[in-house]
């Protein structure tokens, strides 16, 4: 079973990994491309109605969450009965949510001859793109429900290799379009199209993989109210995701408010560099979450705490490496991208380092949560957003675009460092959390460490980054190896967890050799 679990987040993260590459690649091809033929204007009209869709997004209120938590067991039992009740549940309620947000899409709609008065753009061309996009979110609600099964039962690669592929040929059919036609209404065509093809492909799947599924909504209907768990878990999360989302939301408008234009847009390109890294890591690592939830429900206590400090030990290495890499490696990249006029000097770059690095460490107390159901600390959410907007309303106003990242820090350095490991040790592993305080000294410890080390190492190093890419990559490659190795031995002699996860991929390292 562990073994199971094991290849399966593997298989998760590679079929990630690589189409992460290859829409990379694709995406800044055909941006170029798009923008020369349909101009700035179209794709800020396009950006604009998606933002529109995102907020409806809120609908949901976390109804797919709630019933991923509530798939691991009965998958873990193979207890059919129930994964079907469960599903057929999870279509009814998307079935009333997918009614809702089409009512409130239409709402919307009408407001758009006012929105976009002044505009270019033909009220036929913005309605013809908004219900194009509306259309191939309503087919995850109507239509893909299903879908969640795969995620719940650790196979998202699955659906990720699908639409990702889908979308991949999506993007060529669109180039050689725009190339020859320069259409907008094909453009969005083929977007939808591409949508509706990928959905029966995925579905064919799962009707392939799962043949004893039967989900109706019919059924979904006649059972929800004999899953009250499912709907307490729903409110709950719904609390969760207002939070995040209002958090995500305000922090750009504070930044405007107490920082210049400039100032942003200059803070953008650091964004950029550390944001397309880091989400890099997300969807190599994500696929683990649903494994975690398996563990749990195998009910071996030893075992998931074994698990978690191997996981927690990769998450600590993976941030310990961003950390340092960002530090040592963001400003000679922005100066060779751009031009030395656009740093914006250390503090920003330290706090936009604690912030990644938190966030990164965070993830594994996450998914364990998520595995257990614990999000019944509905208060927590809520005291975070409260702490980051008066610590960036304060810090905003001392310091300015610093003072307003500071909130989120703080925030989360309160919350998710402090309070959630708490929540996690206490009500769901139930053991001490002094223990967990123990283990993260000692990897801080490790970091630092290796940090100081490795900094004053490299300092002997005859190369300056800042002068050429190609100067840049080689320096990156040597101190990020140094670092590597000065970190992994730190770790693996002093932290729990790093023997194991070691172990394990050594083992499965050296089996696929002897095949």
């Amino acid at each position: 079973m562990a073994e199971s679990r094991v290849q399966k987040t593997l298989m998760n993260a590679k079929v990630n990994m690589i189409f992460y590459f290859l829409n990379l690649a694709m995406s800044f091809f055909s941006r170029k491309i798009f923008l020369d033929a349909l101009g700035a204007d179209f794709f800020g009209l396009t950006s604009t109605l998606q933002s529109f869709l995102g907020f409806l997004s809120l609908v949901e209120l976390g109804i797919g969450q709630s019933i991923g938590y509530a798939l691991y067991k009965p998958l873990f039992e193979k207890d059919y009965k129930k994964i079907n009740e469960i599903v057929s549940v999870l279509g009814y309620l998307y079935y009333i949510v997918g009614f809702v947000i089409l009512g409130c899409g239409i709402a919307i709609s009408l407001f758009f001859p006012i929105i976009f008065e002044k505009e270019n753009f033909s009220l036929i061309l913005i309605y013809f793109i908004f219900y194009s996009f509306l259309s191939s979110i309503l087919l995850s609600y109507f239509v893909n429900y299903r879908q969640s099964l795969l995620g719940a039962d650790q196979r998202n690669y699955i659906v990720n290799a699908y639409t990702q592929a889908t979308s991949l040929v999506c993007y060529l059919a669109q180039i050689l379009v725009i190339y020859f036609t320069s259409n907008p209404y094909i453009w969005t065509l083929l977007f939808l199209v591409s949508n509706i093809i990928g959905s029966f492909i995925i579905n064919w799947k799962i009707r392939q993989q799962y043949p004893w599924l039967h989900a109706e909504i019919r059924i979904g209907k006649e059972k929800y109210k004999e899953y009250p768990e499912i709907i307490k878990k729903t409110k709950q999360l719904f609390v969760h995701k207002i939070a995040t989302f209002a958090q995500f939301q305000l922090q750009p408008i504070l930044m405007f408010k107490f920082a210049s234009l400039n100032a942003v847009g200059r803070y953008e390109n650091y964004y950029i560099v550390t944001s397309k890294t880091t989400s890099f890591v997300t969807n190599v690592l994500n696929g683990g979450v649903a494994s975690v939830g398996n563990l749990i429900a195998e009910g071996n206590k030893q075992n998931v705490i074994k698990v978690y400090w191997e996981l927690f030990a990769l998450r600590f290495f993976i941030a310990g490496m961003l950390a340092f890499g960002f530090w040592h490696l963001t400003e000679p990249f922005i100066t060779c991208w751009l031009g030395e006029e656009y740093i914006m000097g250390e503090m920003l770059l330290f706090l936009i380092i604690v912030n990644t690095f938190i966030i990164q460490i965070r993830n594994t107390t996450d998914s364990f949560i998520t595995g257990y159901g614990l999000f019944r600390d509905v208060w927590a959410p809520i005291t975070e957003v409260v702490i980051s907007v008066v610590v960036a309303i304060v810090g905003g106003s001392l310091w300015g675009l610093e003072g307003v990242l500071l909130g989120t820090i703080v925030s989360m350095a309160l919350i998710v460092g402090i309070w959630k490991p708490y929540f996690l040790f206490t009500q769901g592993i139930k053991i001490s959390i002094w223990i967990y305080w123990g283990n993260f000294a000692r990897f801080f410890a490790c970091f630092a460490f290796a940090f100081f080390v490795t900094h004053k190492a490299i300092a002997f190093i005859a190369l300056d980054p800042a002068t050429s890419f190609l100067i840049w990559a080689l320096y990156a490659l040597i101190v990020m190896i140094i670092f590597a190795i000065v970190y992994f031995v730190m770790l693996y002699f002093f932290t729990r967890g790093t023997k194991d996860i070691y172990s394990r991929f050594a083992t499965m390292i050296s089996a696929k050799l002897k095949k």
